[in-house]
């Protein structure tokens, strides 16, 4: 079975993207379309699709479903045109840059039963999976999220009203393990230090406090005010054993000693192999995460995000 597919929006992230569903043998993409004009046209001259000037005309291609991959501030209208057409979607994180489109959107979503799938690649890698059954029958007792990174060149991430701000738009990835190997959050504080820099209103670094419903803590540290990355990831203390995980690498200590491992899946591709698998029939991988999963993080992020501007406690919607 071949899946016709359209995709909106032909940046960094809508490039990459398209190309990795291009390398599919059981893909067609049907169309780019970007609302900025010209800017799909080399990406899909490139891959030999056709650029098409509206969401209206790609979804009149008839694809079986469309990859959203659109700056925060673009999603809502788009998830809800693509719904109300019956069609399955691909969205990348974060859902929106505030709480209220998100949920309007997984509303929408829930009513018409569609499958749809989100970019948290991270929940890919088998490093995850095996940092989850490490912790099998231990009990979480501190997890620490740290994002230390240079602002990225968008000029919409400058934005918290565009782009939601570092916790909401980066942290997420990180906050959506914590929720994976440490269940869920019942409760955060945050502070925040203010922006530094006179064109940008994300603040420089927040620093937050979680209470996990299984009895963990943990802490927050982000910062985007480097002059390059620093690195991303979480560490989780259990019982006998501390987990420590990024994206390229997984350590773990206990009382047998130190073992180390590096993933062994690219999961920026398995992200979209998986909804693939799904469209063609396959059972869902359990990488996958689709819209009402991916929302329970973001409101984890959100939470965070209020914590921060409000300077009191906020517990995530349930």
């Amino acid at each position: 079975m071949t899946v016709r597919v359209g995709l909106v929006g032909a940046g960094g992230v809508g490039a990459r993207h398209a190309r990795t569903l291009a390398g599919f043998d059981d893909v067609e993409l049907v169309g780019l379309a970007d609302a900025v004009p010209g800017a799909a046209d080399a990406l899909a001259a490139a891959l030999g699709v056709p650029v098409l000037d509206s969401v209206e005309q790609l979804l009149r291609a008839r694809p079986d479903a469309v990859w959203l991959c659109v700056p925060p501030f673009a999603h809502g209208d788009l998830e809800l045109a693509v719904t109300a057409a019956g069609l399955p979607f691909f969205v990348e994180k974060p859902l929106a840059a505030d709480l209220a489109v998100a949920e309007r959107v997984a509303e929408a979503v829930t009513a018409a039963g569609l499958p749809t799938a989100t970019g948290y690649h991270w929940r890919h890698l088998d490093t995850v999976a095996r940092a989850r059954d490490e912790l099998t029958g231990r009990t979480p007792r501190l997890v620490s999220v740290t994002w230390q990174d240079k602002v990225p060149p968008p000029a919409w991430w400058s934005s918290t009203a565009l782009g939601g701000g570092q916790v909401v738009e980066q942290v997420t990835h990180v906050l959506d393990l914590a929720r994976v190997l440490a269940g869920e959050v019942d409760e955060v504080q945050a502070i925040a230090a203010p922006s530094s820099a006179p064109d940008r209103d994300v603040a420089d670094a927040t620093a937050a406090v979680l209470r996990f419903t299984s009895g963990a803590v943990g802490t927050l540290a982000a910062t985007c005010a480097l002059p390059a990355r620093g690195g991303a990831g979480i560490d989780v203390a259990a019982d006998g054993l501390l987990l420590q995980l990024t994206e390229t690498s997984l350590r773990i200590t206990g009382a047998d000693g130190v073992r180390e491992a590096a993933p062994s899946v690219d999961a920026r591709t398995a992200v979209d192999r998986a909804f693939v698998d799904v469209l063609t029939g396959r059972p869902a991988p359990a990488g996958l995460v689709d819209h009402a999963e991916a929302l329970r993080t973001h409101r984890l992020a959100w939470a965070v995000a209020e914590a921060a501007r409000t300077g009191a406690p906020v517990r995530p919607r349930p």
